[in-house]
């Protein structure tokens, strides 16, 4: 009559709990779909490829290898022991039950309790990173607590409830099972009913833990158990610099930009619920670090609730129920509740402005998010709406675009003096387009080079090397334009688009069929965002084509410098182009040049400060990030601060300045440290 009841029991518990799972799922995947449609590539190739690794090879995770090694306990340990779930569930209503694995059980058996014990101490250290050791990117709220005590209590009712079932069964110790062997002689003065019933307390215990986590799990920030398979398997597949463009020329469309929760793409809805809330992201955002409102993880969360909140509403079903814990249906009438959700502004009530303004674009939150969150589009979708659809931006957007307009660079300065930079160097040849229609390259010299008096010393080292080597070039002259990078991430979508078509126009003009850059931002947008609008040429950064130049002997670097050369690594040419050897591999063919490593490095570099239009803008909140990062550089005791990048060359300068040292440290393009070389 026992196990009847027993299982009669455990149908009507699991049935409630696996109603309301697949509830709250369901509501879930319903507010995804107030999100615009979106067609994916069909890349199956490489979205298996990337789920592989980032999913079961948990690649990212492992940047950080202490909490990586104990997720990766926790996440295989828990596809392992779900076959030993359904031996402990049956054993619940048949005695003694084992699964039918013949002479390999008690290998079976030894397999599930050590990975229990392992699963065990992962808690235990998840435990200690959070409240002990303290994390600082690890929030210490009730959720947190809950999730480890669930998994606590979990793991412990597992080994509880075999070891009472050995005591129970009359089982001698195994070594095949020691973890319940030892808890069992602990108890050998039990009765076989008193040993029966300790079984079937933990077994229950285990069996409403498990059915309440699988209640909770939907509705709070793991979540990410069920979404970020899906979030890694659906991202967007194209390059990381290449953002999603606006159709500009529908005139159905009232707005631009994202100024709904709704107006973000399904996929990028997903995002939301994939969050773990582990902070990486906001351990390495720049804005953060240097005391800016901006904190990539609570961006996130802040939109992931506002989509709960709105899809609770307007997804209203009578047979769902209102679990939600960031509803704010709760508190009031729900009437009174829908209509201060109504009134809540996306942009200004969930995510301020100063937010969205803070970002730098360095992508450093999203080379870190496990999950592949992809923070920094929503930011330019939320750009793009506050300057297309409202003209809403800080004074000196506005004041960058119109120059822009008028005279195609940031300050204004007349459009016919891009050339002077080529005056005050006799030794150098440097041809137009005009003047010349036997070039290899187009040298694009940018605004940077063409302008800024500190960086047009870098357009001239790199002539300088081009000549040297004896390679074919030219240049646009005046009818060079503004990339339009900074202008597309700070949301002006359409001023982007008119300069990239107006640059396309005079490259197609003059057959340019391979274009070399000294400015990262300006490659990444011509090699990522350009082909989409018809450009067709080959796209180098200076160092690639530097580097070439040296392996094929065209030029040697042979005059000794003697530097201490600390290398910055720009974002848009190393986490979002993925080159970082060659600048090493240049600096290292300099004779007497020591290349000295930042703390902060590679894929972990700390922005400058200037990307996504922040060059532009003034910063007006805690610290000044290039002085952060001129910090870490110096802590390396360089002699020079080498960089690939004008706007790092401009920001680490002011920021030597700022520590009064530019007599002792110097800041140096590669370039301008490869002319020098040269004899």
């Amino acid at each position: 009559m026992w196990p009847l009841l027993n299982f009669a029991a455990f149908i009507a518990v699991s049935g409630f709990a696996v109603y309301w799972f697949a509830a709250v799922v369901y509501s879930r995947i319903t507010y995804i779909r107030l999100g615009k449609p979106h067609e994916l590539k069909q890349d199956l190739d490489v979205r298996i490829r990337e789920f592989l690794i980032q999913v079961f090879g948990q690649k990212k995770l492992l940047k950080d290898k202490k909490s990586g090694m104990m997720h990766m306990v926790m996440f295989y340990g828990f596809i392992i022991l779900q076959f030993g779930a359904v031996e402990l569930i049956v054993k619940g209503f048949i005695k003694g039950f084992e699964l039918p694995l013949g002479a390999a059980h008690p290998y079976f058996s030894l397999t599930q309790e050590v990975t229990t014990f392992l699963v065990l101490l992962a808690v235990a250290y998840a435990f200690y990173r959070r409240y002990v050791e303290k994390l600082s990117r690890l929030k210490r709220g009730l959720k947190s607590g809950v999730v480890i005590l669930f998994l606590a209590v979990l793991m412990s009712s597992i080994l509880l409830s075999l070891a009472f079932e050995r005591l129970w069964l009359g089982a001698d110790s195994s070594l095949y099972a020691p973890f319940s062997s030892l808890l069992a002689a602990l108890f050998t003065g039990l009765s076989e009913s008193q040993a029966g019933a300790a079984f079937y307390i933990f077994w229950w215990v285990h069996l409403l833990t498990l059915l309440a986590f699988l209640v909770y799990v939907p509705q709070s920030k793991h979540a990410h158990l069920l979404f970020a398979p899906v979030n890694i398997a659906l991202r967007e597949t194209k390059p990381y610099g290449k953002l999603s463009s606006l159709h500009l020329e529908d005139e159905t469309q009232e707005s631009f930009g994202a100024g709904k929760v709704e107006d973000f793409r399904r996929n990028q809805l997903i995002d939301l619920y994939a969050c773990v809330e582990c902070g990486r992201c906001t351990q390495m955002c720049p804005a953060s670090n240097t005391g800016k409102t901006l904190s990539p993880m609570d961006l996130i969360v802040k939109l992931r609730d506002h989509l709960t909140e709105k899809g609770a509403v307007t997804s209203r079903t009578p047979w769902m129920p209102s679990l939600s814990f960031a509803s704010g249906a709760a508190a009031g009438t729900r009437q009174a509740a829908d209509q201060r959700l109504e009134e809540k502004r996306l942009i200004g009530d969930v995510i301020t402005e100063e937010e969205l303004w803070a970002c730098t674009t360095c992508r450093n939150c999203e080379d870190q998010c496990p999950v592949s969150n992809e923070h920094v589009e929503k930011i330019i979708d939320m750009r793009r709406y506050l300057v297309l659809t409202q003209g809403d931006m800080p004074h000196e957007a506005a004041r960058y675009f119109q120059h822009i307009e008028r005279q195609s660079n940031p300050w204004g300065i007349s459009r016919k003096d891009r050339i002077k930079w080529r005056e005050g160097r006799e030794d150098l040849v440097i041809p137009t387009v005009e003047e010349t229609d036997d070039f290899e390259y187009l040298f694009f010299v940018g605004s940077m080079g063409s302008f800024d008096i500190r960086s047009q010393n870098i357009a001239r080292s790199f002539a300088k090397i081009l000549n040297t080597a004896g390679v074919k070039f030219a240049i646009l002259g005046n009818e060079e334009k503004n990339s339009g990078d900074s202008a597309r991430r700070m949301g002006n979508e359409m001023l982007f688009q008119q300069l990239c078509q107006e640059n396309i126009a005079a490259f197609q003009a003059y057959g340019v069929k391979k274009i070399v850059t000294i400015c990262p931002h300006t490659y990444n947008t011509f090699k990522n965002e350009y082909p989409e609008f018809g450009l067709e040429a080959e796209v180098f950064h200076h160092t690639e084509l530097i580097w070439k130049l040296i392996q094929e002997g065209r030029i040697r670097p042979e005059k000794e410098m003697e530097e201490a050369v600390a290398y910055h690594d720009s974002c848009y040419l190393g986490r979002y182009n993925g080159i970082f050897d060659i600048p090493r591999h240049i600096l290292q063919a300099v004779p007497g040049v020591k290349l000295l490593e930042l703390e902060r490095n590679r894929e972990d570099a700390m922005c400058c400060g200037a990307g996504g239009g922040m060059m532009w803008l003034e910063e007006s909140q805690g610290k000044r990030v290039n002085v952060e990062r001129t910090e870490q550089a110096l802590q390396a005791r360089p002699t020079v601060i080498g960089s690939n990048c004008p706007y790092c060359l401009t920001m680490m300068s002011d920021g030597v300045k700022s520590k009064g040292l530019e007599i002792q440290v110097q800041t140096l393009d590669i370039a301008e440290i490869v002319e020098r070389a040269l004899l």
